[in-house]
């Protein structure tokens, strides 16, 4: 199989599906495109278990919907679409999803069981208000992404496209700056209240 060309492998592939000729054509797509795009999906997340766990869901979509390949440009290129497609959307929404905290973090938090729910949503409105009104929103994305979900500051200058000269590293210290301000306001303006 190995002589066969991406597009005769496909061809077996689809002449008899469920054969063994079938697996090995599909077996030796695997094996010549998975480094690359395992390579590809590192580049963008930064994380080499992410990337291969990425990598081989990329291929199961790949095959799963090998049906719409209609040979209009190289299979190549096909496969190299579904990575891109996969890999966005799974870190899209891994960013979406919420935050897991373990138990070491929540020793560290206040006791909330005494705070009534009402209490509770408003200062969590707080909160969103004053980073809304502070930050801007590729501070908000990058601080989100970076404290929330743990990405790593070049996993996300790639994700979001960042073309400065530090990338999201730039953000972060932005974003930093501007909500050490406004605690700052906000500890004077308490203060000057119990004078």
């Amino acid at each position: 199989m190995g002589g066969l060309t991406d597009e005769e492998l496909i061809a077996t592939s689809r002449a008899r599906p469920k054969s063994s000729e079938a697996f090995d054509a599909l077996d030796e797509l695997f094996r010549r495109y998975f480094s690359r795009v395992a390579l590809w999906c590192f580049r963008l997340t930064g994380d080499r278990e992410i990337a291969e766990d990425l990598s081989q869901e990329v291929f199961a979509r790949a095959y799963e919907n090998l049906d719409s390949f209609q040979g209009n440009s190289r299979f190549s290129t096909w496969l190299y679409a579904v990575t891109r497609n996969h890999c966005t959307n799974r870190m899209k929404s891994r960013a979406a999803a919420p935050v897991q905290f373990g138990e070491g973090a929540l020793a560290h938090l206040a006791d909330v069981r005494q705070l009534d729910p009402q209490t509770m949503l408003e200062q969590a409105e707080a909160v969103r208000a004053v980073i809304n009104d502070a930050l801007d929103e590729t501070e908000q994305k990058v601080l989100v992404l970076h404290y929330g979900h743990e990405f790593t500051l070049d996993t996300i200058t790639r994700m979001l496209g960042l073309t400065n000269t530090s990338g999201a590293k730039a953000f972060l210290v932005s974003a930093r700056r501007k909500l050490t301000g406004v605690i700052r306001q906000h500890r004077a303006v308490d203060s000057r209240r119990r004078r």
